[in-house]
């Protein structure tokens, strides 16, 4: 919690630097890809049920990350919740810091939609972030928040990181683990129209959990090798360790006389 608070502001001074928007470019990527996010959005317009369920599933974040925590707590997954955290913190400042040179304004913005294009539904985001994205590109915003900060960071997409993040913190614990999986397979899919991102913003947010989970985790089994090599001074041995001879036609008589030696300290 400490750190989402910290987070929030780095985002909004990540944003204040101003450097050239890259829709244009994700657009081009989504479309070289294969990925068409206005159909997208067509298809959850036509099946506003089915876009209830990925709403859900995309504002589940904040509650998800509590659960991990507890969950991981109480069933004593201590080393995997202290991996989930750093992976956590890291993934977060590594899109940060992409998102300073690579800023975008998300799809609802740089398509320029209004609510006649998608009437039966109430996507979670929208342009809610957008007063506060441009207001910090202009500078007429310049104030830090930590509660109740707007999530505008487009690419990469944290909430598919630690959608990732969370199903790989679940997986050991077997009543949680395919729970888990479902609902953040689900946060994920609805990433692009609920979080207005672009799906290469997906595809990049996806990587930068995997790659921060296994570093972490990497690190912690090399500190346990390391931890696992020191080996305690042990007191010295009072009966002397008799070394064995083994050169034929030398040192047997020795050896007869530590034996003896031997036999006479322990009487």
């Amino acid at each position: 919690m400490t750190f989402a608070m910290a987070g929030a502001p780095l985002s909004y001074i990540a944003a204040s630097a101003a450097l050239p928007l890259w829709d244009t470019t994700l657009v081009a990527w989504d479309r070289h890809l294969g990925f068409d996010w206005l159909a997208l959005l067509a298809v959850m317009n036509a099946h506003p049920a089915l876009h209830v369920i990925f709403a859900f599933a995309y504002s589940s974040f904040a509650l998800q990350t509590t659960v991990v925590a507890i969950a991981l707590a109480v069933t004593g997954h201590s080393l995997r919740l202290r991996v989930f955290i750093l992976s956590f913190v890291f993934a977060t400042l590594v899109t940060i810091a992409i998102s300073t040179i690579m800023p975008a304004q998300g799809a609802w913005g740089h398509l320029h939609l209004s609510i006649q294009d998608y009437p039966a539904i109430t996507p979670v985001t929208q342009s809610l972030h957008l007063p506060v994205f441009h207001g910090l590109r202009d500078g007429t915003l310049r104030r830090l928040v930590g509660d109740g900060a707007e999530g505008i960071i487009t690419f990469p997409s944290l909430h598919t990181a630690l959608g990732v993040l969370f199903i790989f913190a679940l997986w050991p614990v077997r009543n949680l683990r395919w729970i888990a999986a479902l609902l953040n397979i689900v946060m994920i899919a609805a990433t692009p129209i609920d979080g207005g991102h672009y799906f290469s913003d997906v595809i990049a947010g996806a990587a930068i959990a995997v790659l921060c989970w296994m570093a972490v985790g990497r690190a912690f089994c090399a500190g346990r090798v390391r931890a696992s090599q020191i080996q305690p001074i042990s007191a010295p041995s009072i009966v002397p360790e008799i070394v064995q001879v083994t050169a034929a036609g030398h040192g047997s008589r020795e050896l007869e006389l530590r034996q003896s030696e031997t036999r006479a300290g322990a009487i």
